[in-house]
């Protein structure tokens, strides 16, 4: 059984545009009950830049008797130094929750460094950096995983200096983490078709280190297309107009279409997504965290060629212009069949 059976949630992660930018603590409250309530999670995973935003939703979570999982997310492309300070701040406000709801609160120390943070590899961007990892041979050098783990052991004396909680932080598959600094072990393991039939054994060397393993990111897009890895659509979207399209002026004359129109398939969503969680049960993983929620910057529309929502791994479709669903009359979205899927799944473990 899948011990924190979680889902990440977003209260504004900044990455060229804001992921949460029709963020309000009232709306952040009612879709929290219903994480728990009715999607039966015990558990949240939550990420954004602004560190008030992660505190204040883990504190609504906690008191609804969620377990907050606080993933404070600066993925503005800086330097070891200031990313340092950014997250020994996150810690430090972390403290008070974590004394108020002992055993109820993790505080991850970032995730996936070796993309999101300069220093790691070559790279002053991303995209830089992505085309670097996947050059043919630079990830079995391993000559990414040294200036990582130094990195990894300042952190951690910095957060453990002032937060008393446990610790982890969100790997990928390929960084060796020295895992003895932490108490729990994260990794965002994606399913692919070119990895299927190694996609358990590339994370077992995680589960020899006697400490809780935990799948901190994982997710299916919503249509028939074969899974190619966690952004096989991403492109599908030209990322411009999205970041138009938030401007106050502009905005009103921009419509983000898909480049191409994949077939929407609910089903298959949720079918996928319900053989991972039993694969990652069966492999004795202690958390799993679906990516993700909501994702308001991929709205559904009925129209295929405007419904970005295809290209989106979230469990509720997005309704834009103030729209709202029928399902929660009182939210501007609708669950997808991956959310029933989800609160089957869940709930069964939860009677269990």
């Amino acid at each position: 059984m899948i011990e924190h059976r979680g889902v990440n949630y977003d209260v504004g992660t900044v990455m060229g545009v804001n992921w949460r930018p029709d963020y309000h603590p009232q709306t952040t409250e009612r879709e929290l009950e219903i994480i728990k309530n009715d999607l039966h999670c015990n558990a949240v995973g939550i990420s954004g830049k602004d560190i008030n935003r992660v505190v204040v939703t883990a504190e609504a979570a906690l008191s609804l008797g969620l377990e907050a999982w606080l993933n404070p997310s600066d993925w503005t492309n800086k330097p070891p130094e200031p990313t340092l300070a950014y997250i020994t701040e996150a810690a430090k406000a972390a403290q008070p929750l974590h004394e108020r709801y002992p055993g109820k609160v993790v505080l991850s120390v970032g995730s996936e460094f070796t993309l999101f943070m300069q220093g790691i590899v070559p790279g002053k961007t991303f995209m830089e950096r992505i085309n670097t990892v996947f050059k043919q041979g630079f990830v079995k050098s391993g000559q990414h995983n040294r200036p990582l783990n130094d990195f990894l052991a300042k952190v951690n004396e910095a957060v453990r200096s002032v937060f008393d909680g446990p610790v982890m932080y969100r790997s990928l598959s390929f960084e060796e983490v020295d895992w003895s600094n932490f108490d729990l072990i994260g990794v965002d393991h994606y399913w692919a078709e070119k990895i299927k039939d190694r996609y358990i054994d590339m994370v077992k060397p995680l589960f020899t280190h006697g400490k809780p393993v935990i799948n901190t990111g994982f997710g299916f897009n919503t249509t028939n297309a074969p899974i190619v890895g966690m952004a096989s659509t991403m492109g599908d979207i030209p990322f411009f107009s999205i970041l138009l399209h938030q401007l106050p002026v502009v905005g009103r004359f921009v419509r983000s279409k898909l480049k191409v129109v994949q077939e929407r398939d609910e089903a298959l969503q949720a079918e996928r997504l319900t053989d991972n969680l039993k694969l990652l049960d069966r492999a004795g993983f202690s958390g799993a965290f679906i990516d993700t929620f909501i994702f308001s910057h991929y709205p559904y529309s009925d129209t295929p060629k405007y419904d970005l929502d295809r290209a989106s791994s979230s469990l509720v479709k997005y309704f834009e212009g103030g729209r709202h669903g029928t399902t929660y009359p009182d939210m501007t979205w609708e669950p997808k069949e991956a959310f029933k899927a989800v609160a089957e799944y869940y709930g069964k473990q939860t009677e269990d």
